[in-house]
């Protein structure tokens, strides 16, 4: 093999985690506290959440489908959680259960609206996004929900988040003498390894995997294709409400406004994936590992006191970069071998 081809292969498999880890020793020592722990729990926390969400996303991906309303399923179980206990005054269990039976459900429709009515992936989550964007924000006229807020009907909110349920959000466990590992970073983890083995050591998450490469062979096969894709969707709907629960567990109100970046956020992390290690495939690892560097590099800019605004357009480069590395250069290893 040509030595333009072997660093070509190199730069692939392992030029995201020397990037990754370029950026960790650059904001170290360009930024003043970012190597301390208390910047350690602001990237934890920022990697979870993300990081649940992209992994719904990878399963989406996996069938070859896109999932678009991630973000607005997370917002809307955030505003869930926040209205059962509240306004219905409802213990944590059933918001909890609402919240996931909506992404359930809100992924079921998106997967019939896909796979039966033939509505291009993009257009039905697009759809959806908006539908759910307008539907959260109806019951309070447009305001966030929180402890004695007066209500449209003239009524005082008097619920409450739990404490067992703001424990889900700001609990932290121990990690060399400081507080530093969050509670959802490890739902994030233990989510993380229940994906990736479904889609790795099961029949199920092999099966996935044929229908995204090739749909009508794996129908011809005698896969149920319809299924699958319909219970991607429904999975990635539920990572989504999960991902929601845990922002409203930890903000303790029902910000209208807090899931903003979270779509943006989900989808690079998961579309970098396909470069973590030259995959060129979606794949829980590199999805966790494309949320960890999607959070370093926002902690980073946010310490280093960049303009928010330049914060999208850094992602995007980065984004597009991943692209290169997954379908530019692999395509020319593949090919005329350079």
């Amino acid at each position: 093999m040509p030595e333009s081809a072997r660093l070509t292969q190199f730069a692939m498999r392992y030029g995201f985690l020397l990037l990754l880890a370029g950026l960790v020793i650059y904001f170290s020592i360009a930024a003043p506290g970012f190597a301390g722990p208390r910047s350690a729990v602001f990237v934890f926390q920022s990697v979870a959440i993300t990081g649940i969400l992209a992994l719904g996303v990878t399963c989406t991906l996996v069938v070859d489908g896109f999932d678009l309303s991630i973000g607005s399923v997370a917002t809307s179980a955030l505003m869930l959680s926040a209205y059962v206990m509240v306004i219905l005054e409802q213990p944590a269990f059933v918001a909890i259960m609402a919240c996931l039976l909506m992404g359930a459900v809100v992924g079921l429709i998106n997967g019939v609206l896909i796979v039966k009515a033939r509505v291009p992936d993009l257009l039905a989550t697009l759809g959806m996004m908006f539908l759910l964007i307008g539907l959260q924000r109806i019951p309070t006229e447009g305001r966030s929900i929180s402890t004695g807020m007066t209500l449209p009907n003239g009524s005082t909110a008097e619920g409450a988040f739990s404490a067992a349920f703001l424990w889900l959000g700001r609990h932290r466990f121990d990690l060399f003498l400081e507080k530093l590992i969050p509670m959802p970073v490890v739902i994030f983890i233990l989510l993380g390894i229940a994906i990736w083995v479904f889609l790795h050591l099961t029949r199920h998450g092999r099966l996935m995997y044929a229908i995204g490469s090739n749909e009508r062979a794996s129908e011809l096969a005698g896969a149920n294709v319809q299924g699958y894709k319909i219970a991607a969707y429904m999975i990635s709907g539920v990572m989504a409400s999960i991902g929601g629960i845990l922002l409203a567990a930890r903000l303790g109100r029902g910000d209208v406004a807090s899931g903003n970046n979270l779509l943006l956020d989900s989808v690079a992390a998961a579309l970098i994936g396909f470069a973590v290690m030259g995959a060129a495939k979606p794949n829980a690892v590199g999805t966790a590992i494309g949320a960890l560097f999607v959070g370093v590099l926002l902690q980073g800019l946010t310490m280093m006191n960049a303009p928010y605004y330049t914060q999208d357009f850094v992602k995007g480069v980065v984004l597009v970069v991943a692209l290169v590395f997954t379908f530019a250069l692999s395509g020319r290893v593949r090919g005329t071998g350079i």
